[in-house]
């Protein structure tokens, strides 16, 4: 679908906190259904991935750049989401994955930095109404551990 690749993460779930009831909610999350979406929402909502850097916002220069224009995308840089998390990447310390964290903020939309803090603190649904950890388990046929039901194990 053509549509993945042009809408920010902060334009979907913008997109989902807007739908009027659950079924729409739904149908929005699955309309831009990618790898990479369900990586972040399992980021932000799944009780086991801990994150290692403090809670709040940290210090760092919002890019002032209209969204679409001189910035990195929220989807390519959740590649680098498992840095942040505990179990990821043993060998870095904490002041070198403060600092890229803040670089990561600083290169994204000041939209996307401002969702990728959310979902560091587990609160995206305080900015984005009736986005919950049960509405994206349904929406991606997740189980309890967030994790696709009925998936063959390889």
């Amino acid at each position: 679908m053509v549509d993945n690749y042009a809408l920010s993460y902060h334009e979907i779930l913008t997109k989902v906190n807007n739908a009027k009831d659950k079924p729409k909610k739904l149908e929005v999350l699955r309309r831009y259904d990618t790898k990479e979406l369900r990586s972040f929402l399992k980021g932000a909502f799944d009780p086991d991935l801990v994150w290692l850097l403090p809670e709040g916002k940290p210090p760092y220069t919002p890019n002032d750049a209209p969204i679409g224009t001189e910035h990195t995308w929220l989807k390519q840089e959740v590649k680098r989401m498992f840095h942040f998390l505990q179990g990821g990447n043993k060998d870095l310390s904490q002041s070198k994955r403060d600092n890229m964290f803040i670089q990561m903020l600083e290169g994204l939309s000041a939209e996307e930095a401002d969702l990728l803090i959310k979902a560091k603190d587990k609160a995206l649904n305080k900015e984005y109404k009736g986005l919950t950890a049960n509405l994206i388990k349904e929406a991606f046929d997740w189980d309890d551990n967030f994790m696709r039901k009925n998936a063959t194990v390889h």
